[in-house]
């Protein structure tokens, strides 16, 4: 049977990492602490900024794991891991080598006389306290890991010994409450592991509680989104799942007022966690109708995303430094940065990496689309349709 493509997820990629460009912008403004911070930041900001955060980097590992399935296609295991080691270790490595040091010289401007200074200094332990850090690129990090631990399960996957496996997660699937049961893996696995490694820290070796929370998208991904019949059910569900992400959200944020410190403290946890599955499982729904359009500007945009996600941090960083000095409103800051930001990354990688096919090899981009003007021209495709017939 011919594969139909997916455009809906190739969409939500692209949308998802262009959050993540203004989530990163957002996060020189409010009050958390982060690599480059303006003179006033707002507290107004952090709610907005954690209602995204609470979905945006699960749903980046949920469809993640159904771009793995796409990138196994009818690859060996073998082959399959030599990709995914040249997809994201290579643009990895480079990143740490090209991109980070930038970026720890701005945080520590002060300390050095210019970036040259700073390499020659960038092993002197690990960041925060020490220079050596990842930054942004702890996604490559764990995305690599997430794609070797489930070799064994894709070995077990692709036998006849799953075949009893599956039939009990379809079963699961097409009763009435089977998908908001996958919730509950998540949830205990936070319960089990959040009391020992609580903050969220990108660091890994004290960030199991999160990297076992984006490894079970990430499988589910692979598992769920892989699947015609589930993903029509994921359609016919999109309702009930956004009236429930809602409904957490409106009591994670009202906890507070409602509740005693501890206990919404725990409710707040708890609510995060089931508005993130139910989202992202809503969000999936309604895009197979609202984001299944093909045209030139999704092709050169899927192209171009992953290349972006490298280039974006330093970016900003980088400019963000000297506009926030600007003696002007906060607000036309933002607007600048975001501006400037997204037309510097767009152009160093259309004028400088897509020219090259050693920088195209080291950021990860596969192949590269002709241009024309027509970016919005395309057709639109009712997926519900197709997956009706293909199931």
């Amino acid at each position: 049977m011919k594969t139909i493509r997916r455009y809906e997820i190739d969409w939500l990629r692209i949308i998802l990492i262009l959050s993540v460009f203004i989530f990163h912008i957002g996060a020189i403004f409010n009050t958390n602490e982060w690599h480059l911070k303006n003179s006033t930041q707002y507290t107004e900001i952090n709610k907005i900024m954690s209602f995204l955060h609470y979905w945006r980097m699960p749903m980046l590992f949920f469809i993640s794991g159904v771009g793995t399935y796409f990138a196994l296609g009818k690859r060996t295991i073998g082959k399959y891991i030599k990709e995914r080691s040249a997809r994201l270790l290579i643009p990895l490595l480079s990143g740490i080598i090209l991109l980070v040091p930038v970026q720890v010289y701005i945080e520590r401007i002060n300390q050095y006389s210019s970036v040259w200074d700073l390499y020659l200094h960038f092993f002197d332990g690990v960041y925060p306290r020490g220079n050596f850090s990842w930054h942004h690129l702890w996604f490559l990090v764990y995305l690599f890991l997430c794609s070797i631990i489930i070799v064994p399960f894709i070995k077990y996957y692709k036998s006849e010994k799953s075949i009893n496996f599956r039939n009990y997660i379809t079963k699961i699937v097409r009763s009435k409450f089977g998908l908001y049961l996958f919730v509950i893996p998540i949830l205990l696995s936070q319960l089990l592991l959040r009391p020992f490694f609580p903050i969220e820290t990108h660091a890994l070796v004290n960030d199991w509680a999160y990297f076992l929370m984006f490894f079970i998208y990430f499988i589910y991904g692979f598992i769920l989104l892989s699947n015609a019949y589930y993903v029509k059910i994921i359609y016919y569900k999109r309702h009930g799942m956004m009236i429930l992400s809602i409904l957490s959200t409106i009591l994670m944020f009202l906890s507070p007022n409602l509740f005693h410190a501890q206990l919404a403290h725990i409710i707040w946890n708890i609510c995060s966690i089931l508005l993130s599955w139910f989202l992202c499982i809503s969000i999936i729904g309604y895009a197979q109708t609202c984001l299944n359009i093909d045209n030139k500007l999704r092709k050169i945009g899927n192209e171009m995303i992953y290349p972006f996600y490298l280039l974006h941090q330093p970016v900003i960083i980088v400019l963000g430094y000297f506009i926030i000095k600007f003696e002007i409103n906060d607000f036309l800051k933002f607007l600048m940065i975001i501006a400037s930001s997204f037309v510097f990354t767009v152009a160093l990688y259309m004028l400088v990496v897509r020219q090259s096919k050693f920088l195209k090899l080291i950021f990860g981009v596969k192949k590269t689309i002709p241009l024309d003007l027509n970016l919005l021209k395309g057709k639109r495709r009712l997926f519900v349709q197709n997956i009706e017939k293909a199931s």
